[in-house]
């Protein structure tokens, strides 16, 4: 009788006669010859993967001037072989000649230290930034002249690197103009070598990139504690404390009245216990609203005045020490737009990051309408006493007014209109006051009047 069993390496028979013969095969040897043919598809694949690399490295460093080269060297000496013509083959020596001439060019392209050094990381726009760069031969050898790339927000500076010795440095004077507001990004620095025919070209990038935070224009305004609205205590609300900074009448005396609250003189002319009562004050708290609909502005100049405006505003109560809340519209996407309601904040906590996010504001084209923006601030925005709404010229004076309904009663609003082709003047519509400024100067003016008055 023989029992047979079989296993993923082995196979072994036996048998409990004399005779019986017991036989072992092992797949240990297909086991390696396995695992050798996966080493070397793996292999293979690194082999490929370093070829594709080398080819794209060297793809990205021929010009199109050097690939006519190459083309040129190629069918050159293959027709000229092929088919006996000398002229042929001469014109492919020559050019392969050519491009083997040019890759001397190309080194040295590692051997500098670029440091970029920036006077300022913030300007105001209309200015210009100063700054430098220092290029270092941190090489042991002399290094080939040289150009260095430098991309500064949508454009690109071209520096010349002279010849220089080991352990050398040069210092390029930089200037960069802020013409209009936003952030601009200076760098990577960009090492490029060249030949002097322009059929091969290396580079080299750094990773030393800087942020220049161009911020809008702005003015000195009167504090906003005092003038169109003077709550440098805090504003009054209807809710009637025992205590408080705002005196609103004289009452009984109830039983838990504080002792010291009791008003002598009216208790001895009344014969019975009188107390004072307040209005609670509240800490006063200001928004300042920009729309930000495209439709709402006449033009960029317009609406790059509606954003100094917003500024100055802002910049002038955190230095008051006011609670601030900046909002401005959101972009909405097409998928949810008339279903979303999205309202964007600024951080207020300091001038300057107040003013390094006006840099990222930007007109929308969809987005909330003014009164929409205005309704959802006083919906997330408790306790507010100032509302300060920032416009464009195309803004309605109805839609100011319903713009300026979406603030609860309490609220004191104030509408900056800006329109660049209209005289500075003060008017007060529904309750609310109205500003009409041409020029980013006339804020200060018409808040200053407003004060006197």
């Amino acid at each position: 009788m023989t029992a047979r069993t079989d296993s993923p390496l082995t196979r072994t028979s036996s048998s409990s006669g004399s005779a019986a013969r017991t036989r072992v095969t092992t797949t240990a040897r297909g086991a390696r010859g396995a695992r050798a043919g996966v080493w070397a598809v793996e292999a293979g694949r690194a082999v490929g993967e370093g070829v594709r690399d080398v080819v794209e490295r060297a793809g990205g460093a021929i010009m199109p001037a050097g690939w006519l080269a190459l083309a040129a060297a190629t069918l050159g000496l293959g027709i000229g072989v092929a088919f006996g013509w000398v002229e042929w083959i001469v014109a492919g020596a020559a050019s392969l000649v050519m491009l083997a001439l040019c890759v001397p060019f190309l080194f040295g392209a590692r051997a500098y230290d670029v440091v970029v050094r920036l006077a300022h990381e913030r300007v105001v726009v209309g200015g210009e930034l100063t700054g430098e760069i220092v290029i270092r031969n941190r090489g042991r050898s002399t290094a080939l002249p040289g150009l260095l790339d430098l991309p500064v927000g949508d454009g690109l500076v071209e520096l010349g690197v002279p010849l220089m010795r080991a352990g050398h440095f040069v210092a390029q004077p930089l200037t960069i103009p802020a013409v209009r507001r936003g952030i601009i990004t200076v760098g990577p620095p960009t090492a490029v070598r060249t030949d002097p025919v322009g059929l091969l070209r290396r580079e080299r990038a750094w990773d030393d990139v800087r942020r220049v935070y161009v911020h809008p224009r702005t003015v000195a305004v009167p504090s906003t504690s005092a003038g169109l609205v003077r709550d440098l205590e805090g504003q009054p609300t209807r809710r009637l404390v025992d205590a408080d900074m705002s005196f609103h009448a004289i009452r009984e005396y109830a039983p838990g009245d504080a002792r010291r609250q009791i008003h002598w003189k009216s208790t001895a002319k009344t014969g019975q216990l009188m107390v004072r009562q307040f209005e609670e004050s509240r800490r006063s708290r200001m928004a300042v609203v920009l729309g930000l609909s495209e439709k709402e502005f006449a033009d960029a100049d317009e609406f790059e005045l509606a954003v100094g405006a917003a500024a100055s505003l802002g910049v002038q109560a955190v230095r008051d020490g006011r609670d601030l809340d900046v909002v401005t519209g959101a972009e909405i996407p097409r998928v949810v737009r008339g279903r979303l309601r999205a309202i964007r904040g600024i951080s207020a906590a300091s001038p300057r990051a107040l003013l390094d996010g006006f840099c990222t504001v930007e007109v929308l084209e969809h987005t909330m309408p003014l009164e929409g923006i205005c309704r959802l601030t006083a919906e997330t925005k408790n306790d507010l006493s100032i509302a300060v709404i920032v416009c464009g010229s195309r803004v309605t004076t109805a839609t100011l007014r319903r713009a300026a309904l979406a603030f609860p009663a309490d609220t004191a609003v104030i509408a900056v209109v800006c329109d660049e082709r209209a005289h500075p003047r003060m008017q007060g519509i529904g309750g609310f006051t109205v500003l009409t400024i041409g020029v980013l100067d006339d804020l200060a003016s018409l808040m200053l009047r407003g004060a006197g008055a």
